[in-house]
């Protein structure tokens, strides 16, 4: 199989969707891998270790697209790139479809095969494609939240951890999955009081018997949000419905609730939000405010860490990809039935019901 690993388009993305190990693995078993030239920089892998490890070095995207199979990346095509893409060609990355009506009639109209590695699951029905970005983003959530709630960036001046004689600021967490479990991390090591909201008491029972005395769990409904927000300093959402828009937990009319320079990092951004007044930022301006309100919503976090970033996501994207390659994507699909929870558009077809749901499509479209 031909393999594209194109350089990444989205506003400050600087990670890349194969190593240098993963072409060696790729070309050792017979496979062809092309690289655009300088893709892998932002994330500290270069044009010469690519070539060591057996790649071609392609000069334009157009090129990497024109001569591809399968292309592999880290996030979903940019407008930019939707006609490049190709029918029958296969696309593996994470695509949040159910985020974007736009993208998805444009990969519809490609008839290409997309494959996302947010909804490929494993035999416990977790989704081990996203976890490690999950992770990055939980723990980057607390890291941006203590920064904008900084004075000087219009936050409330509240340093997360206190001081002796000082009380530590509160950090309020929507959801018990990977993110809430990292963010809570994150925020219990500086200090912070930390209250994590789920409706599913097995994680809330977990997060209890793991964490500190100083996080502490209730059951997530809209009275316990209400009380909760207006009295937290760091709000972090971190809800996820495998493939599907994130639920609006907090709603328009809950912003002028909380306190002026409260700061809301809304990791479900790439989902559509849990925030109702949420819409995706980019690294460049990652913030606005409303109300008085910080709202953090940068759609691609982990793209600030590329280097940890990528190398996290290929330890675990590669074992894919390699049974891709090696067997094609419908043998593969078919002998690994996680694998095929990631297919998600198929010549012109929206072939995972959770996307049709989003927009109301009844049935799969052409």
């Amino acid at each position: 199989m031909k393999i594209g690993v194109p350089k990444e388009i989205k506003n400050n993305e600087n990670r890349v969707g194969m190593t240098p190990a993963g072409v060696f693995e790729l070309t050792k078993n017979g496979h062809t891998v092309y690289v655009e030239s300088t893709a892998g920089e932002g994330s500290g892998f270069f044009n010469a270790d690519y070539e060591g490890a057996g790649a071609i070095i392609l000069n334009s995207i157009r090129e990497v697209y024109l001569l591809s199979d399968m292309i592999v990346k880290v996030k979903e095509p940019v407008e930019e790139e939707y006609e490049l893409v190709r029918d029958n060609q296969v696309l593996f990355t994470y695509f949040h479809f159910a985020s974007s009506e736009k993208l998805t009639k444009a990969m519809l109209k490609s008839k290409a095969v997309c494959i996302a590695y947010e909804t490929v699951e494993d035999d416990n029905g977790t989704l081990p494609l996203l976890t490690p970005m999950s992770e990055v983003a939980g723990r980057m959530a607390v890291q941006q939240g203590a920064k904008y709630l900084e004075k000087p960036i219009k936050g409330r001046g509240v340093l997360l951890g206190g001081v002796p004689g000082v009380p530590p600021g509160k950090v309020l967490i929507l959801g018990a999955g990977v993110v809430g479990i990292q963010a809570a991390k994150m925020a219990a090591g500086l200090g912070a009081h930390v209250t994590i909201l789920d409706v599913n008491m097995k994680r809330l029972r977990y997060v209890n018997d793991v964490m500190p005395n100083h996080v502490v769990t209730e059951f997530s409904n809209e009275y316990n949000i209400r009380k909760h927000i207006k009295t937290h300093d760091l709000i972090v959402g971190g809800v996820l419905l495998k493939g599907a828009k994130a639920p609006k937990l907090i709603t328009r009319d809950m912003i002028s609730e909380m306190r002026p320079g409260t700061v809301i990092v809304d990791v479900a951004v790439d989902q559509g939000g849990c925030v109702e007044t949420s819409k995706p930022t980019t690294h460049e301006a990652p913030t606005f405010i409303i109300d008085d309100v910080v709202h953090y919503c940068v759609a691609n976090m982990p793209g600030a860490v590329p280097y940890t970033s990528t190398l996290a996501l290929t330890n675990v994207t590669l074992p894919y990809i390699l049974q891709l390659a090696n067997k094609g994507w419908e043998k593969a699909c078919d002998e690994d039935p996680f694998l095929a929870k990631g297919v998600n558009v198929v010549h012109g077809k929206v072939v995972y019901d959770e996307i049709a749901n989003a927009f109301g499509w009844n049935v799969s479209i052409a």
